[in-house]
């Protein structure tokens, strides 16, 4: 189970005991009912059953109340900057990132981020959705965030305006077919985007999403180089771009353990992107001259 789950789950049994013991106190209380806090019940409704209803639905309740604080936290970012490449350095965490899934290799890699309680972000390509749903549904249920990645990993700055715009919102219907949010994130293929991309992301209330470190994973260039790639770019609020689709991604699967190992004996925590800038907001001046056109 996920670090952020069992946090969530810990908090919501506190938050249900603490409301046992005041409906306790309440009703033995009796000696002094005028004073005492009147909780209406619907008819038929039992005690812990509207303990239940008052505690809302536990760990579902406050898994929506951080989105929500996410999501918020993309809206300040969106409030100064269209794209982020990197977050502050508030705190030693970083996000993996995985783009062009889903795919045949995406059930391995997300075996190994539950294996090692690692949450991630994930750029979606839509008409993958047909074949590779299941891994979407897996992405979900897990708390990941999933972000656009295009409909069919399209070069943007070389589409219309109409393309563009079907190009993600096309993709956005695809991945909430499969339970995921209307995604507030989007990474370009190819690093491909132009102003056109931007007013449309504004429109939708999107955030580009860069890389700080590009492993070049999708080169196949041997599980050594990917981790070394990943590691040696690795700072405080760093977006690391890795693929879980796209080709033949077992070099990555064999390199994530090892990358996650490395990360974590370096102090960082791993988190999504949108945690990441929840908890480090990113600098106002984004240095993306170096990823424009590039990444897969």
């Amino acid at each position: 189970m996920a670090p952020h789950h069992r946090r969530r789950r810990w908090l919501a049994a506190v938050l249900v005991v603490a409301l046992v013991l005041v409906a306790i106190l309440v009703l033995v209380g009796g000696g002094n009912r005028a004073h005492a806090p009147s909780v209406a019940s619907p008819a038929g409704q039992g005690f812990f059953e509207r303990i239940r209803e008052l505690a809302g639905s536990g760990a579902g309740l406050l898994a929506a109340r951080e989105t929500a604080a996410e999501n918020a936290a993309i809206n300040r970012t969106l409030a100064y900057t269209p794209y982020v490449r990197i977050a502050g350095s508030q705190h030693r965490e970083i996000a993996l990132t995985f783009d062009d899934g889903p795919g045949p290799y995406t059930p391995q890699i997300l075996a190994t981020l539950q294996r090692h309680e690692v949450p991630a972000t994930f750029f979606e390509v839509g008409v993958l959705e047909r074949y590779f749903y299941g891994s979407t549904s897996a992405i979900v249920a897990d708390g990941d965030a999933i972000g656009d990645h295009t409909e069919g990993h399209a070069a943007m700055s070389r589409l219309s305006v109409a393309g563009q715009r079907s190009q993600l919102l096309t993709d956005a219907l695809a991945v909430q077919r499969r339970g995921a949010h209307f995604p507030r994130l989007f990474r370009p293929p190819y690093g491909m985007w132009n102003r056109v991309t931007l007013t449309l992301l504004h429109r939708y209330r999107m955030l580009m999403v860069l890389w700080t470190v590009d492993t070049g994973d999708y080169r196949r260039p041997g599980v050594h180089a990917i981790v070394k790639a990943a590691l040696a770019g690795a700072r405080p609020g760093a977006i690391i771009l890795l693929h879980d689709a796209g080709g033949n991604r077992s070099q990555t699967v064999k390199a994530l353990p090892r990358i996650i190992a490395g990360l974590r004996r370096r102090g960082y925590r791993l988190v999504t992107v949108p945690r990441l800038l929840l908890d480090n907001p990113a600098p106002r001046v984004q240095n993306i001259a170096a990823v424009i056109g590039t990444g897969g």
